[in-house]
């Protein structure tokens, strides 16, 4: 079974001491002054929640490219990667939004664009982390188009976020559907698993796929399950299984705790 870079959502960045790895969403780092103890922190983008209470963006690309520059520079937090603002695909954003899968895309790529034209302009040069641009879709097919879209934006090897895949967990077929049909068109590419759960996270098809995931399926199980939503020792046992999985030394009880 592959082994896949997982990195653990977290509501607190204070959390965040505990782990070598951690996704945290920019909404949770805004203005923070107080450095973030971690190895890497892959800064997400806060799209899903913008979109879903919204239907857009409240903060432009330019106050986005200000807080990562000013995050980096002041040693806030040592930024792995910055996700690009992108636009989810699921039917029901897209009905919050009112626009097609072919604008989200387009949109997406437009921000991705903006947001590394902005850093290169604040850090005056290169970037110091990367930043993560996004595929979007819904069908399999979605995905190969938006590739094209994106043309030589996707340099050889790059580091790129799966987008739209959150929801649909139930069978990882459909997950590992989408993955194929990139992996088809760019065999290339270190693919990414945004919000992944753990019947996708320890599913060895997909985690073939997958180089990198995070996920906070930790905390929806902890509170289904009456326990502390917000407890880092839950995300910490939650990512123990997940690296475990890699070396198939995790056990069935264990997978159960996070079902």
């Amino acid at each position: 079974m592959t082994s896949v870079k997982f990195y653990v959502g977290l509501h607190q960045p204070a959390d965040a001491q505990h782990f070598d790895l951690a996704c945290i969403s920019i909404k949770r780092l805004w203005r923070r002054k107080k450095p973030v103890a971690c190895g890497d922190v892959l800064v997400d983008s806060g799209a899903f929640t913008e979109l879903l209470l919204y239907g857009c963006y409240r903060h432009g690309v330019e106050e986005y490219a200000a807080e990562l520059h000013r995050l980096h520079t002041t040693g806030v937090v040592n930024i792995a990667a910055a996700v690009a603002q992108d636009y989810m695909c699921e039917p029901f954003i897209l009905a919050k939004t009112g626009l097609t899968i072919e604008d989200h895309q387009r949109l997406t790529i437009e921000r991705y664009d903006a947001l590394v034209t902005e850093l290169e302009r604040l850090f005056d040069g290169p970037i110091p982390f990367h930043v993560m641009p996004v595929l979007q879709g819904f069908a399999p097919q979605d995905y190969v188009n938006h590739v094209r879209m994106y043309g030589d934006r996707l340099k050889l090897g790059m580091w790129v976020g799966v987008g739209s895949v959150c929801k649909r967990q139930g069978d990882p077929r459909s997950i590992m559907a989408v993955l194929q049909a990139i992996a088809g068109e760019r065999p290339d590419l270190l693919l990414h698993g945004f919000g992944v759960k753990k019947t996708a996270l320890l599913h060895p098809g997909v985690r073939e796929l997958l180089a990198t995931a995070d996920s906070m399926a930790w905390s929806f199980a902890a509170r289904k399950q009456g326990r502390d939503a917000n407890d880092w020792h839950e995300a910490r046992n939650f990512a123990e299984v997940v690296n475990a999985a890699a070396n198939q030394n995790f056990q069935p009880w264990q997978m159960e705790m996070f079902a």
